[in-house]
């Protein structure tokens, strides 16, 4: 579109309709894994062997190629537990379907299955409580900071404590004597958990050593005081949603004082802001915020050496808060720096800071392996043994994301993001016939979860700041996607667990539910 737009020097569009889209979307989460887990009599995991298949499609996308998957899958396998012996095998195959692209926390979702279901695996194994056997593998905070078997650096976090809480928001004992007690209209009840880390904002050493052909570096921000006093933020990654726009105008209230109202944030703008490779690996709080951050602290510095200059006193004795310059015996309005500096410059020190009143700062955590948010998910389901139906009855979560710069955002995040997973665990799928045709080109076929299948969240936060980006702030944006089809579908399985049927392979179906149990009693 854009290459016949410049040809013919005339607008172009092309609006897909549902069915081309279905039928030529980009292809995710079609991951297969073969995990042999070696553990003790009481489920203390000694070693993991893992094979991992990974349906690439036709041909990779741009600049990250298919290999990116299962470089991901690999390296995050282990996710929250210490283990100390692994090996993986990951495979990208070749087909004739649609690109397989980056997709909202990437590869996660099919590692936290595939680890989550072996650890449940192992508890029934040795006869024991399935969080039991996660709280004794977790890493604990004892041994934080914490380099795992993959190299992945967990700068910060309780792991076990956020397990220990959902446990109790879940209320586990109650659901256990709700099992004992049975239910009147013949369904299964069955709880499950799961819990997960979160790379996020992992920057310029990963990808290098990735070899993806576009690798990130400093994330820049500008920062320009007005001259009626109000704060102009530039910022190259895109606010898609999440509310990128409120919370770096939040950052730079925190620190210069500044009311947010009074902030102006454009962001993705390449004309006008300075250049960023955008948005992605949950990466724009930490790294853009950063950037806000330093900006913001280089042009209070440049503000106080000005009013230091109209108070008369030296700049030790000028402090930046409440939105304006604090001298010994009287303060100053940001307008007013603004004023001095855009129309009586005649006003300013000899030794001002040429670069006036606008700053541009590049930033990057000194240590740039990404800081590492968790959760743990539980939820609690009803499966109809005679239809397959799938019911979910409670649903928690207990996650940290370090310091939360505005709380209501990290909980929509969380919010759309277990929704999301929760479509992944009961209802998206595109099948294919056994000559490749896709099966589902409608959205009659290709099912969505609505507010009908979506229950009302228990949600409680846990508050570790990272010690390796400013203010602690972790990434949040790709957490709320990962544990649901873990949780849910060994929820089912518990449920399942009188018939002794299994279910290990997403969408959880009717079809497939009532297909495990037949091959149970088969």
């Amino acid at each position: 579109m854009a290459w016949l737009a410049m040809h013919i020097r005339r607008p172009v569009r092309w609006i897909e309709d549902r069915f081309e889209h279905l039928l030529a979307g980009a292809n995710v989460r079609e991951h297969r894994y073969k995990v042999t887990a070696y553990a003790d009599k009481l489920g203390k995991l000694l070693g993991l062997d893992a094979e991992i298949t990974i349906d690439a499609g036709a041909y990779s996308s741009y600049p990250y190629t298919s290999s990116h998957e299962a470089v991901m899958a690999a390296g995050n396998l282990p996710g929250p537990y210490a283990v100390r012996a692994y090996r993986a095998k990951a495979c990208i195959v070749a087909t004739n379907k649609p690109p397989l692209v980056p997709y909202r926390a990437v590869a996660r979702p099919g590692v936290c299955f595939a680890m989550e279901l072996t650890i449940d695996a192992i508890a029934r194994a040795v006869g024991r409580e399935p969080y039991e056997v996660r709280l004794d593998n977790l890493v604990a905070l004892a041994d934080m900071p914490y380099t795992s078997v993959t190299n992945k650096y967990f700068d910060s976090g309780d792991y076990p404590e956020s397990l220990r809480r959902a446990v109790r928001l879940i209320d586990l004992s109650a659901v256990r004597e709700r099992q004992h007690r049975g239910e009147p209209d013949g369904r299964l009840v069955g709880v499950g958990f799961a819990t997960f880390t979160e790379q996020t904002a992992h920057g310029t050493s990963v990808f290098a050593a990735s070899g993806v052909s576009i690798v990130p570096g400093y994330e820049q921000a500008t920062v320009r005081l007005a001259p009626d006093g109000g704060l102009e933020i530039r910022v190259g990654v895109q606010s898609h949603g999440q509310g990128l726009e409120t919370t770096l105008a939040q950052i730079a209230s925190e620190v210069l004082g500044i009311d947010p109202s009074r902030v102006t944030v454009i962001h993705g703008d390449t004309s006008l802001t300075p250049y960023s490779t955008g948005t992605y690996a949950s990466r724009s709080i930490v790294m853009a915020g950063g950037a806000v951050t330093r900006a913001c602290r280089v042009l209070a510095d440049r503000m106080r050496k000005i009013a230091a200059h109209l108070f008369r006193c030296p700049i030790d004795e000028v402090s930046v808060h409440g939105g304006k310059l604090w001298g010994p015996h009287a303060s100053l309005d940001f307008a007013e720096v603004g004023r001095v500096w855009c129309f009586n410059p005649d006003e300013l020190p000899p030794d001002v800071d040429v670069g006036g009143v606008e700053v541009t700062v590049g930033y990057r955590p000194e240590r740039d392996s990404g800081a590492f948010s968790y959760a743990t998910h539980a939820a609690v389901v009803a499966v109809d043994p005679e239809l397959g139906a799938v019911e979910i009855l409670d649903y928690a979560i207990v996650e940290d994301c370090g310091t939360m710069v505005n709380p209501m955002i990290v909980e929509g995040q969380l919010y759309g993001g277990t929704a999301q997973g929760i479509g992944m665990a009961l209802y998206e799928e595109m099948p294919f016939d056994p000559f490749v045709r896709p099966l589902a080109v409608r959205l009659g076929d290709y099912l969505l979860p609505t507010a009908l299948e979506v229950p009302r969240i228990g949600l409680e936060h846990m508050k570790t700041p990272s010690p390796l980006t400013e203010f602690g702030i972790k990434g949040i944006g790709e957490s709320g996607a990962i544990a649901p089809p873990a949780a849910i579908i060994n929820a089912i399985n518990d449920a399942l667990r009188p018939l002794g049927a299994e279910v290990t392979e997403t969408p959880a179906t009717a079809r497939r539910i009532l297909a495990a149990i037949q091959r149970a009693r088969d």
